[in-house]
């Protein structure tokens, strides 16, 4: 069997980082770890030829090669999905769909002649009996979660390396908390599953005998889910990466009780990660206790923002605006947590109903949910009928995303940031910073940010400034600096975007509304919440 995988297209959003990545010549940020691991699972005595529309073009040889074509995506990449299969069907090819959009809406996917959903582990064997018997459709679903012990190595070496600024891996599934909008408890479970340690290690010699050398990123939705497994896997990783002179850097996603378990930080550190991101959502916590995010009610935020990053982690951390009974002025209290707790990168968003998550089967039955057919995404408005003014929330989020992604303010909130790091260098670091030697790209990149942040704009004297003390007080973290610094390159065009995109859809709907038009079920409460 000739199977070709597609990964659609992403449109542009806050972690596309289009302007950064092309400073080093990149052309996405991470690949379709899920596509590699279905190649992986799927008979290996077929061919697989993969294809990434968001670093290259499906040509029409890759057409013509194709005896079934096999797509996965997220809800975001909806609309290129599903064009895909429309064309798939066209030209009389078989195509299957999986993965997380057509897990959590299999209403969506009815053109396509195999849904294999959940997790694939369980529901590829099925899909591959199907085909054998010579099934022409077939629907997949599992009743219970696999063991991931047994997932193979993913088929890294589909991958282009070249294109990609970081390569990915996974360790866990699932999550133990119940954050009423999150999906990935639907998804996956509450019950965090692992690999074992020398299984995700088998991963990473993969990647390093294929030739990779930089950054991977552990995609787990909460890496510390399990903490137990997560200390043994770093006790191995540690003597692992240490006696391969530190090839990889990693980052990856946790809870903020990270911040109680100074083991597992200085593990984390000792094994080279970088960077860690944090659902925070909202430094109210009423909020916090609406959305049954309990855990970050429990000890300071603040406090536990401060203990991570002086551990010598940097923190990326998400924000929500929009829960039910939030008090006016949400956005200005998000904007003073964000440049108290100095957060570089701060992931922030209106409140979305995700399918069949706790929030949109409550909002279901209290009769909120308005616009279930569009897509859902950082510049598109709630698909909810909100317990306060639709146009208060999104003027806010406007407004504090904004000022979130000034230049001055983005710098001198980086800056403070790495000021607060307490990491020493690792062996390499201090290597590398004794030969002085640097790629052609990062010279480029160099270049090029220095032009901009320190040249053309009015950050020049701020941007010198800053490197100069970063340099003199802690030389190792410069690079990081920089590569943090690179990523405004893409929040100073982005936050354009979220102003029209998020301003032109708010006179739309009260221009419809003023006028009477139809689509009543979506505007009357928003008019009338608006009034």
């Amino acid at each position: 069997m000739r199977a070709l995988l597609v990964y659609p297209l992403f449109p542009k959003s806050f972690w596309s980082f289009e302007k950064a990545l092309a400073l080093v010549d990149k052309k996405a940020l991470l690949p379709p770890l899920g596509l590699i691991t279905v190649a992986a699972i799927l008979p290996q005595e077929w061919e697989f030829r993969l294809i990434d529309r968001n670093i290259e073009q499906l040509t029409e040889q890759d057409w013509d090669w194709a005896e079934i074509v096999i797509l996965s995506g997220m809800i975001v990449q909806k609309t290129d999905l599903l064009d895909l299969v429309d064309e798939a069907k066209r030209r009389g090819i078989k195509v299957a769909v999986g993965g997380p959009y057509a897990t959590a809406l299999p209403e969506e996917v009815t053109e396509t002649d195999y849904l294999v959903l959940d997790e694939g582990e369980i529901t590829l064997p099925m899909f591959v009996e199907a085909l054998e018997r010579g099934e022409a459709s077939g629907f997949f679903r599992a009743e219970e979660k696999p063991d991931v012990t047994t997932t193979p190595i993913p088929r890294f070496d589909l991958l282009k390396f070249s294109a990609y600024d970081n390569l990915s891996v996974q360790f866990s599934r699932g999550c133990p908390f119940q954050c009423e909008f999150c999906d990935i408890i639907v998804l996956y479970g509450r019950k965090p599953r692992t690999k074992t340690p020398s299984q995700l290690i088998c991963e990473l010699e993969r990647l390093y005998d294929l030739g990779w050398r930089g950054s991977v990123f552990l995609v787990d939705d909460n890496f510390i889910g399990n903490k137990r497994n997560v200390k043994l896997l770093l006790k191995e990783l540690q003597a692992w990466i240490t006696q391969r002179n530190y090839p990889f850097s990693f980052s990856t996603e946790a809870s903020v009780d990270l911040a109680q378990d100074t083991e597992l930080m200085d593990l984390m550190v000792e094994c080279n990660f970088k960077s860690v991101f944090l659902g925070i959502e909202t430094p109210d916590e009423a909020s916090l206790k609406v959305t049954k995010k309990f855990q970050n009610t429990r000890d300071s935020l603040s406090e536990a923002i401060d203990a991570i990053s002086k551990r010598g982690l940097r923190i990326m951390a998400g924000f929500i605006i929009g829960f039910d009974g939030e008090q006016p002025n949400a956005g200005n209290r998000i904007i003073e947590f964000i440049e108290r707790t100095n957060i570089p990168i701060a992931m922030f968003s209106m409140l979305q109903a995700l399918p069949n998550t706790a929030l949109w089967h409550r909002l279901d039955s209290e009769q909120r949910l308005v616009n279930q057919d569009g897509n859902i995404n950082q510049t598109t408005l709630m698909n909810f009928v909100p317990t306060r003014p639709i146009t208060d929330i999104a003027n806010e989020f406007v407004d504090a995303f904004w000022q979130l992604y000034e230049p001055e303010q983005y710098l001198a909130r980086t800056f403070r940031h790495f000021m607060s790091m307490e990491v020493a260098p690792k062996p390499t670091q201090r290597l590398r910073m004794k030969s002085l030697t640097i790629q052609r790209n990062d010279l480029r990149a160099l270049l090029t940010l220095s032009w901009r942040q320190g040249v053309v704009r009015k950050t020049r004297w701020q941007f010198w400034h800053n490197l100069g003390r970063i340099v003199w007080k802690s030389p190792h973290l410069a690079t990081h600096y920089l590569t943090v610094c690179a990523f405004f390159e893409h929040f100073y065009e982005y936050r354009q975007v979220v102003r029209d995109q998020i301003q032109g859809q708010l006179q739309q709907y009260l221009a419809i509304g003023s006028s009477h038009h139809h689509d009543q079920d979506y505007i009357d409460p928003i008019i009338t919440q608006s009034a």
